[in-house]
């Protein structure tokens, strides 16, 4: 047996491996189902064990059809081996090509890549993890079975798992708080558009809707004088007593924008706490049908079907398809708009829809050769509104389609071996006409004469890619670098790839899009030549009428629609009008020095500096604690967007700056990451990519070269 033969074989080796671990996962997981919730329908409804293998027969089907194993085959499995052994060089799947369709340099690269595939061990490891999780899933259902049971009978007012606490659910990260705090009462009221409920909490960081109401009630061991909070180092809230001791103060505020906030008790300051906003997201659109760009051609019905989801964080309030309709081409275009419903009752105010609705186009009064351009607009609960891109939905005019209007006139006539496209359909349709009227030597004549001046129409359109020849026209020359008889000539290599000026792919300022539907057009021409070569018009006019379609489509590219505005000049003084009087015209100089701005982040450089001072172990004096001042007030500045980034360094920088606190090493490390950040995200600026220009592909050929040589 051959290597590839062997090579073979030991891939579906593999294969039948994971296809077993797959069914095992599927057995297990089944299994973990039925015992777990056959122990909690019997502790609940007191069934039979009955029940038990139909609810692992009805799971193991449906891991079976979820999973399905028999879909994987051997380029599911080369793919996986590519991905995982870099020995492989990512050629695997060239195991699954025959000998006679690999090129040289295919089958050397298969020689080297059969001798690592047969090393590779049949058990494989990542087959087998889910193996282990469908195995810890069994053994949880075993455990957690009867301890569910046990809590049913205890509890059988609360429910299958009892009510958890609201308490219990939140995090208990711990919080720096003053001495003077025993406790504080955080409510948070959600906007009424977003349906949520209050909730409160016992902590000062803050994660809230934006424009929700925040009420604090602060309670304090001792009597004080004032108590409030100073929000991004700016805002002052003050508190209010509720209590004759003075031990418990509250006050209430609308919370917009994040940042972070301190609590100030008798002139003592607290740590930062963070205040994080969730912003309300405007809805978002996706049209599923149709396409952007839509034809209808001609017998096909004249409707579309829209097809749309809308999605919104808290709610959808209304949705609406904004249609324009397009008559007539040129000066007497017209237009027409409609507001058509979505068909959708929105009074449930959900946050997913799924929208579909069917236009007819007849209804609205378009006729062939008109467009529909329409798009979706929606609003949400808090009348945030978006829309998607305008679609275009066009009706085919077949009479407009075969017109000669502005192509044949009485002063320019086109040469007789220049027809066009039209002019062929219609001597196709003329031919068949006259079919039973003529000979048959006759009728094969005018269709090889048709295929004649379909093929010089072609070779017409072929010169705008660039073909000077209908030599150039599907030329692969790939196929003479392939043989192996080729190898090591370099003129071979050279007429491939060397740039030359008649290459029809380089030719031409076409755009992508422009030149692929070209070559689509003479494809169509081609198969439209063949079938005249063949003496059957009848087939050749489906070509004939997909190619004009296409040349059509060409020419309609320019027309873009563009809604209209309105524009309303100012009056003109008739006094004034062709007075010539240019006195009240006063020229003007103006004289301005530009100073270059001043560094808004040249604190934090110094700062920097600093800190790296104090890292290696240096003291700091008071000229530069006074320099880290506004290093301090920059990060607040960071904080009051991130909070989440700029914060624990915030609380740090102020404790290298108390006299009363030893520095860490800790905090210094942290402010530095922070500073770091902050001028790493300043510097940042518009600049040309340093990639070659072959993306580093000539730099992975040598080195793959280098490699196979050793």
């Amino acid at each position: 047996m051959d290597k590839q033969g062997a090579a073979s074989q030991h891939i579906g080796r593999i294969r039948r491996f994971y296809i077993g671990c797959r069914l095992v996962v599927c057995l297990l997981f089944a299994l973990s189902i039925a015992v777990f919730w056959g122990e909690i329908l019997m502790a609940l409804f007191s069934l039979t064990s009955l029940w038990v293998p139909i609810i692992f027969l009805s799971a193991f089907v449906c891991q079976l059809l979820y999973q399905k194993p028999w879909i994987i085959n051997e380029e599911t499995i080369l793919n996986f081996l590519n991905l995982h052994y870099p020995d492989l060089q990512e050629s695997g799947n060239l195991l699954l090509k025959k000998h006679d369709e690999l090129n040289l340099l295919e089958r050397l690269q298969l020689s080297k890549v059969e001798e690592n595939l047969i090393k590779i061990p049949i058990l494989q490891k990542q087959f087998l993890k889910p193996v282990k999780q469908a195995s810890i899933a069994l053994a949880t259902a075993l455990v957690v079975g009867p301890l569910l049971i046990t809590l049913v009978h205890r509890k059988p007012d609360t429910g299958l798992l009892g009510a958890v606490p609201q308490a219990e659910k939140e995090s208990k990260t711990t919080e720096k708080i003053l001495p003077q705090i025993t406790g504080v009462k955080l409510t948070i009221t959600p906007p009424a558009y977003t349906g949520k409920a209050k909730r409160k909490q016992d902590k000062f960081a803050i994660e809230a809707e934006e424009g929700a109401a925040i009420s604090w009630e602060i309670s304090t061991n001792t009597t004080v004088k004032q108590v409030s909070l100073l929000l991004n180092n700016k805002q002052i809230i003050r508190l209010k007593a509720i209590d004759a001791e003075k031990q418990t103060w509250a006050v209430q505020a609308t919370i917009n924008q994040p940042g972070f906030y301190q609590v100030n008790i008798d002139g003592k300051l607290s740590d930062l706490y963070a205040i994080q906003i969730i912003h309300d997201l405007p809805p978002v659109i996706h049209i599923k049908t149709p396409q952007p760009y839509t034809y209808i051609d001609a017998g096909e019905a004249q409707q579309v079907n829209i097809r749309a989801t809308i999605n919104d964080d808290y709610g959808v309030l209304n949705a609406l398809i904004f249609a324009t309709v397009a008559k007539g081409s040129g000066e007497a275009v017209k237009f027409k708009d409609y507001k058509l419903d979505a068909g959708i009752a929105f009074s449930n105010r959900l946050p997913n829809y799924d929208l579909q609705k069917l236009v007819k186009l007849p209804a609205l009064n378009m006729e062939p050769g008109d467009e529909l351009y329409f798009y979706i607009q929606a609003t949400d609960t808090h009348q945030q509104q978006s829309r998607t891109d305008v679609y275009t939905v066009s009706i085919q005019d077949t009479a407009k389609l075969l017109s000669m209007d502005g192509i044949v006139t009485g002063t320019d006539q086109k040469p007789e071996f220049f027809r066009s496209e039209r002019q062929i359909i219609l001597d196709s349709e003329r031919l068949l006409k006259e079919k039973d009227s003529i000979s048959a030597a006759q009728f094969k004549n005018r269709s090889n004469d048709l295929a004649t001046d379909q093929k010089l129409l072609r070779l017409r359109y072929g010169k705008f890619l660039g073909e000077e020849s209908e030599s150039d026209i599907g030329s692969d020359d790939n196929n003479a670098v392939s043989d192996i008889n080729n190898f090591g000539n370099a003129d071979v290599i050279k007429d491939q790839y060397t740039d030359k000026h008649d290459n029809a792919e380089d030719a031409g300022f076409f755009e992508p899009g422009q030149k692929a539907q070209l070559k689509a057009t003479l494809t169509e021409m081609w198969k439209a030549e063949l079938q005249l070569r063949l003496y059957k018009p009848q087939d050749a006019l489906a070509f004939e009428y997909k190619a004009l379609r296409l040349l059509k489509d060409l020419q309609q590219k320019s027309r873009v629609y563009v809604a209209k505005t309105s524009y309303n000049p100012p009056p003109l003084k008739l006094e004034k009008r062709l007075s010539g009087d240019l006195s009240p015209i006063k020229s003007t100089s103006l004289k301005q020095d530009i100073k270059p701005e001043a560094d808004q982040f040249e604190s934090l450089r110094k700062a920097a500096e600093i800190l790296g001072r104090l890292k290696a172990g240096a003291s700091i004096n008071a000229q530069q604690q006074q320099m880290l001042i506004p290093a301090n007030k920059q990060l607040s500045i960071k904080a009051t967007t991130e909070p989440g980034s700029y914060l624990a360094a915030m609380n740090a920088l102020n404790n290298i700056l108390s006299p009363d606190k030893k520095i860490k090493q800790g905090d210094i490390v942290l402010v530095q990451r922070a500073i770091q950040k902050a001028l790493h995200a300043a510097n940042k600026t518009p600049a040309a990519g340093q990639n070659s220009l072959d993306m580093g592909l000539s730099q992975q050929y040598f080195k793959n070269l280098n490699r196979s040589r050793q």
